[in-house]
């Protein structure tokens, strides 16, 4: 296996809360570093994986997206989810993973939780560890995600499984999700990145083109006005304050719906 190395810029050198590095010419590797907060992002971290896409598109022929152990991404750093700032950088992260024009592997290694679950989903490709976890736990905290998100889940996962993980807040393991085909591969990120030497071996015009017509296909999505208000409700609301609260004190919220 070729070693990581930053040759083809500095991403990968000095730290920070995402890391680039290349595993050759053709295999960009970004991983996100916040093992304190168990790689929950913030916007600082969002915004430096959207650089990095930008940075990697047009060279890399496979970008692999992981995280620092023990955990992929366990979800938002609710410290800082209230503002439109950070869910514009959410969004700009996922979209930038589906419209880069080369394969994108979610390498997963422990807890994808909420938005580790949506950065894997907008991959192409998933491997994941015996470690992994997989939920969108959305109504514990009095949120609601997107309806990209929504229909991205019910076509990656199914729609059972997306019904249990937004309505239920139903957690996955890797094993039970690859039963389903939404983890195409079991395995670590050595794994992975083996996988990711073979995929870069392939056409990359080819890629390109198949991946844009995958896509054509899934961004045809529901607008929904009734939905885009319900949402708007959730994330006024008082329950929206109570979660994230709760969960920072390490207690059971207390929703009021209102």
């Amino acid at each position: 296996m070729v070693g990581l190395n930053a040759e083809k810029g500095a991403s990968g050198v000095g730290g920070g809360p995402v890391t680039l590095d290349w595993q050759g010419p053709h295999v960009a590797v970004i991983t996100i570093r916040r093992p304190h907060r168990r790689n929950a992002v913030d916007l600082e971290t969002l915004r430096t994986i959207v650089s990095h896409q930008r940075a990697v598109e047009g060279e890399a022929r496979v970008v692999v997206l992981t995280g620092e152990p023990p955990a992929f991404c366990s979800g938002a750093d609710l410290t800082g989810v209230e503002g439109d700032d950070f869910a514009d950088a959410l969004d700009a992260a996922l979209r930038g993973f589906t419209t880069l024009p080369c394969i994108t592997v979610a390498a997963v290694d422990g807890p994808a939780m909420g938005a580790g679950t949506q950065l894997a989903l907008a991959c192409d490709l998933r491997m994941a560890s015996a470690t992994s976890r997989f939920g969108i736990p959305a109504a514990k905290l009095g949120l609601a995600v997107d309806q990209w998100t929504i229909e991205r889940a019910s076509h990656e996962f199914g729609w059972g499984v997306a019904r249990h993980m937004l309505l239920g807040t139903g957690v996955y393991s890797a094993e039970q999700l690859f039963a389903y085909g939404g983890v195409h591969r079991l395995g670590g990120l050595a794994d992975a990145l083996e996988w990711a030497e073979e995929l870069a071996a392939l056409a990359p015009i080819t890629i390109r083109a198949h991946k844009r017509g995958l896509e054509a296909v899934a961004e045809r999505l529901v607008v929904d006005a009734r939905f885009d208000e319900l949402r708007a409700q959730a994330w006024a609301s008082e329950d929206a304050l109570e979660g994230p609260k709760a969960f920072l004190e390490k207690r059971p919220p207390r929703f009021n719906g209102r």
